[in-house]
């Protein structure tokens, strides 16, 4: 079993709708729910936010939190999650902003991504350096670690 098909039948069970916002992996978190059969029963929608304006128009992100950390940064990543609760019907939302590369810099390497979940009222974020392991597979470890993050959710809210 898939993690996202392990995701689907846990939000059933919880009964928890799902929203992302995605950057750097450009939907592909959503597409791994929604390739699942059935996934409409726990999937709202899904935002690709991949330039800045885009964060700004779709998600409320701030330009003074761009200015200040970058669009790579924890503090993005808790605004464009918030964002997706609060411009869906839904009652968890994942955000993923990274530098999947190739390139980066010293300051923000490739392979740094920062996911955002919002869940219950709280919005809680972190960084993984999964290092230059090339764009492809920074951006499916990325969709990996964000399945399992709203799979960790959605069964802790069940029990």
């Amino acid at each position: 079993m898939t993690q996202a098909e392990k995701l689907l039948q846990a939000a059933r069970k919880s009964g928890a709708i799902i929203a992302t916002a995605e950057s750097c992996t450009g939907g592909m978190v959503a597409a791994a729910i929604t390739d699942i059969a059935g996934s409409s029963a726990i999937f709202d929608r899904g935002f690709v936010t991949y330039t800045n304006d885009a964060k700004i128009e779709m998600l409320g992100v701030k330009q003074a939190t761009l200015d200040a950390h970058g669009a790579v940064s924890e503090q993005v990543a808790q605004e464009m999650a918030t964002g997706a609760i609060n411009n869906a019907n839904a009652t968890i939302a994942v955000s993923i902003t990274g530098i999947a590369g190739p390139g980066g810099s010293d300051h923000k390497p490739e392979g740094r991504v920062c996911f955002g979940l919002c869940h219950q009222g709280k919005t809680t974020t972190q960084t993984v350096e999964f290092g230059a392991l090339g764009r492809t597979q920074v951006r499916d470890a990325a969709r990996n670690h964000a399945l399992d993050l709203l799979l960790g959710a959605v069964t802790l809210s069940h029990n």
